[in-house]
């Protein structure tokens, strides 16, 4: 039967989408396929419709059971035979899949990536006719993408194995990412790519600044009684504390977050699929498997971690194609804490770096000038006018020249040499003397004081918009250092101007609730990379992050930046084993490239014994000819000047017993002074 005519008889659509036709005919002629679809756009029909139209059956790798679950059961309310193999399943269920598939009757066989590690799985499909691969959420193949699934780099060796053509299919993918699909799931070679619109024109964009957060969900939920809805946070807690907020409110209300046991999950997930009006406040562990069209709504109660997230979590609202409505608050603890956890990552610099600028993109769009949707697509490379359906299209942002601000901030991050955060800096425009100023002369730079028409939380709303049209980023290297791009130069130079929304700069005004750090803001950086480090010598070691040291002695390395293993043995939690362990490892982090130093000398850091060890070091040098230079060379070994360094209270006779007479004649005398002066 052909494609068209089975869209008809078996999906019950009669005409497809724009944009699925190609994609259907791609998949059925055996092309390797890669298509970026908007989430909403119909991606699964892409790959069900063809392995209905060729032999075999097609394997289906999706990321989450409970997607997998709706669509099998869709697809047998049709009429199509499929199944699916999951940790979910009955035992009952599992007998039935090997059964069709002995008997040459399934078309779709869905499986999670995990098993493809489990022993039998790739023989079995070898067994089981194979014609076509299908990879739903094929970003996950992204080593550093925000939903990476290590086993879905088995997927190329699955495709290699069978042979067969493989159809991967991904809502969202930045250039980079598609690069890295190709080079994992294709083996580089380049498949037959179909890159549809982002757009999705029904869903209403809207962003506001935090300013009672709480009141503003709810004031959001309750305008929109009784419809569907998601609210998305930051945290677990928050998600049971909003939850109940809006069921003290009148709302139907529950919480989902991945600290929940599996049962409770999926009673969450049915009844979000079966109640009308119900609303869920939910990490996003929520929502990837959720296929349920007449989401009226989403609500970001804290800033999402990447555009791309932010992305792909409104998709979710309106795919019945109605109109769909979005709400994202956020404020400067959000963005503080999204750079922390890129911080805090394993990621190489490069990779946090590119990952900095992608929270900066989302910071644009946050701290947009024009239409939001003309700035979404614009991210993903496409070009739109204004859209009329989302805030700044509602309502124009206020907005004046903001060159002589944002060039003031420039000129301070130049005059300091890029080594410095946005406090520091913010210190520096204001004209305020804290004793990091007065230390480093900064107080004498042509921009102290320049900027101080601007407070504290008003110029960290500049900074904020200076970041969203990505001018500066911070420099993973420099401990979050905010460092000037390309496209901040021009500006600098007097060569181009720039516009600034007064709105969110005067919103910011005011003192506001004031979040308690564990460091100052200029230290908070270089606490996330020792945090990074920490992280991974306890994963190397397979221990607890606190065996390796505390956050109490992270936090004193990260105040007092100690650059000497002598200075590090002074913190606390510092002992000689773990300064022997870990000490030159954290260094490394907080000074950069730190000098060799004997094992020997290493195990008397931080004692005073390190200090006269030292200073015989120094007196052994200058006489390593002789008192005139003109004799043999002649030094003592590390251990010698270790046990010398040591020795309590010390004559001629006691340092020869140690030494030896040979060296105790060459450097006896001098060693004693250093003995005796301490």
């Amino acid at each position: 039967m052909s494609a068209a005519a089975l869209l008809r008889d078996v999906f019950g659509f009669d005409a497809f989408r724009p944009g699925q036709q190609e994609i259907v005919e791609a998949v059925v002629d055996g092309h390797n396929t890669l298509a970026i679809m908007p989430t909403g756009g119909g991606k699964s029909l892409c790959f069900q419709l063809p392995a209905l139209v060729r032999d075999g059956v097609t394997v289906v790798i999706s990321p989450l059971i409970a997607l997998m679950r709706d669509q099998v059961r869709g697809l047998r309310e049709a009429g199509v035979e499929a199944g699916a193999l999951t940790s979910g399943n009955t035992p009952e269920e599992t007998d039935a899949v090997w059964a069709a598939l002995e008997a040459g009757t399934l078309k779709l066989l869905y499986m999670a990536p995990e098993r493809l590690a489990a022993g039998g799985t790739m023989q079995m499909l070898r067994r089981a006719g194979v014609g076509l691969i299908a990879v739903d959420e094929a970003h996950c193949v992204s080593q550093w993408g925000h939903d990476f699934r290590p086993d879905y780099l088995r997927i190329g060796e699955l495709r290699q194995m069978l042979n067969v053509p493989l159809a991967a299919f991904t809502a969202t993918a930045d250039a980079e990412t598609r690069a890295e699909i190709v080079q994992k799931l294709f083996d580089g070679q380049p498949p037959t790519t179909f890159l549809h619109g982002f757009d999705r024109p029904n869903i209403h964009l809207a962003f506001a600044v935090k300013d009672g957060p709480r009141a503003q969900i709810l004031n959001f939920a309750g305008t929109r009684k009784g419809q569907s809805g998601i609210v998305y946070c930051g945290t677990r807690a928050k998600t049971e504390t909003l939850s109940k907020a809006l069921s003290d409110a009148g709302h139907l209300s529950c919480h989902y977050h991945g600290g929940m046991q599996a049962e409770d999950r999926r009673i969450v997930e049915r009844r979000f699929q079966q109640e009308d009006g119900l609303i869920v406040c939910a990490t996003v562990a929520f929502g990837m498997g959720i296929d349920k069209p007449d989401i009226r709504w989403v609500a970001h109660a804290d800033l999402p971690k990447s555009i791309e997230s932010y992305y792909q979590e409104i998709g979710r609202a309106g795919r019945d194609g109605a109109p769909a409505e979005t709400l994202t608050l956020f404020g400067p603890d959000d963005i503080r804490y999204r750079r922390q956890q890129i911080d805090e990552g394993l990621a190489p610099p490069e990779r946090r770096a590119a990952d900095h600028g992608r929270l900066n993109a989302l910071l644009g769009l946050a701290e947009a000038l024009r239409c939001r949707r003309q700035n979404l697509l614009d991210y993903f490379g496409e070009a739109s006018g204004p859209c009329g359906n989302c805030d700044l299209c509602d309502k124009p942002a206020e907005i004046f020249d903001g060159t002589t601000a944002v060039r003031m901030a420039l000129s301070a991050a130049l005059r300091t040499e890029e080594w410095f955060g946005a406090g520091h800096l913010i210190d520096i425009l204001r004209g305020d003397l804290t004793d990091k100023v007065k230390q480093r002369g900064h107080d004498s730079l042509p921009t102290f004081g320049v900027g101080n028409d601007y407070d504290k939380r008003q110029w960290q709303a500049i900074f904020r918009q200076m970041m969203g049209h990505d001018l500066m980023r911070p420099d993973p290297d420099r401990h979050g250092a905010l460092r000037m791009t390309d496209h901040a130069r021009p500006i600098l130079r007097g060569e181009a101007t720039i516009e600034l929304r007064r709105d969110t700069i005067r919103a910011a005004k005011g003192t506001g609730p004031k979040v308690r750090m564990l460091v100052s803001e200029e230290d908070a950086p270089l606490l996330s990379a020792l945090k990074a480090k920490r992280r991974y010598l306890a994963e190397q070691a397979n221990v607890p992050a606190y065996i390796i040291f505390n956050d109490r002695s992270l936090i004193e390395m990260a105040e007092r930046k100690p650059n000497t293993l002598d200075q590090m043995a002074g913190i606390g939690g510092v002992g000689a084993k773990k300064l022997e362990s870990y000490g030159r490892a954290f260094l490394e982090v907080i000074a950069g490239a730190v000098d060799d130093v004997h094992p020997m000398r290493r195990k008397l850091a931080g004692r005073d014994e390190g200090v006269i060890y030292d200073r015989l070091l120094e007196v052994q040098a200058a006489l390593s000819r002789g008192p005139h230079g003109a004799d043999k060379p002649m030094s003592c070994s590390a251990s010698m000047l270790a046990k010398v360094a040591q020795m309590r209270s010390a004559d001629a006779d006691q340092l020869a017993r140690v030494m030896g007479e040979k060296y105790a004649e060459r450097f006896g005398d001098a060693f004693l002074e250093v003995l005796e002066a301490g």
